[in-house]
């Protein structure tokens, strides 16, 4: 086992229209109230089919219901891993965001909190998205917007992810297998020392400013240039873990939510180097990376 160094997002639904809307991409929508605003009781359907994207309702007059899916269909047992996380933008008001199954509805977001910036997270399987409009004698001001995001809860780092887990984030160990998986599909990989450490209250993090090899799928991280010949970067952490700067040579995998960087299995760079070169010689590598 190699330890990760992680210290451091009703009444009944009767009077939807027939013609259901669609995002011209599938994956970011973009609407306006206006279109229905006689009807103020009707409740359209916006069908998206992305790992990410994003919605923006201009002047919300009744009800809009929010289908998200993956572009490609999983099989039953990852979808019941796989969750949608929301971040309202700072701007959106003038909506309530529940969950709707079945005619029932549970509130999401209310519209004090999208002022927050906040996110929040929910198993796919919980229903979609019902973002009701609250009524206003005046909506030439109110935009409702906010980013979503898919993410697995069976994914690398996915313990680490405090929006996921609210509460239960983890610094649990990387298996040997989910260290070498980790390589082949975080959002970035490589090898880097920790600088600096700042804390944040929401949620409870660190941050660590890192040097990294050019092993980056990333676009969160900077080029240092051709002096500095490494990549810089902030990651998140639960805070709870504890982190240091300074110290070994790490491997450093995770995942991007929102444009920022959380750090998942992250295990010293001698010891990945070690149960990288055993995978190739027993064929076990899911993957091959360079490692010069």
């Amino acid at each position: 086992m190699l330890w990760p160094w992680t210290a451091l997002w009703i009444p009944a639904v009767l009077l939807c229209r027939a013609a259901a809307q669609y995002s011209s991409d599938q994956c970011s929508w973009r609407g306006s109230g206006l279109s229905h605003q006689s009807h103020s009781r009707d409740v359209e359907q916006v069908y998206l089919r992305c790992s990410q994207g994003s919605l923006e309702w201009l002047y919300p007059t009744g009800a809009i219901i929010v289908n998200l899916r993956p572009n490609t269909e999983p099989s039953s047992g990852r979808m019941a891993g796989l969750h949608v996380c929301i971040k309202l933008q700072t701007h959106s008001q003038g909506a309530r965001v529940y969950l709707e199954r079945a005619g029932e509805l549970k509130l999401l977001l209310g519209e004090k909190e999208q002022a927050l910036g906040t996110v929040r997270c929910y198993n796919l399987t919980e229903g979609a998205l019902f973002v009701e409009a609250v009524p206003q004698t005046d909506i030439s001001r109110r935009i409702t917007a906010f980013q979503y995001d898919l993410v697995s809860s069976q994914g690398p780092g996915a313990h680490t992810y405090p929006y996921l887990n609210p509460g239960k984030a983890t610094c649990k160990p990387c298996s040997d297998e989910e260290v070498l998986m980790a390589v082949c599909s975080s959002d970035f990989a490589g090898t880097g020392t920790i600088q600096t450490v700042a804390k944040s209250s929401s949620p409870p993090t660190a941050s660590d400013t890192n040097n990294h090899s050019p092993v980056v799928k990333s676009r969160v991280f900077a080029w240092g240039g051709a002096r500095g010949r490494k990549w810089t970067g902030h990651v998140n952490v639960p805070l709870k873990c504890g982190v240091y700067p300074g110290g070994d040579e790490y491997l450093l995998t995770g995942s991007v939510h929102f444009g920022e960087a959380w750090l998942g299995c992250a295990p010293r760079y001698k010891d990945f180097m070690k149960l990288y070169v055993t995978a190739q010689e027993t064929g076990t590598n899911p993957c091959q990376i360079d490692t010069d």
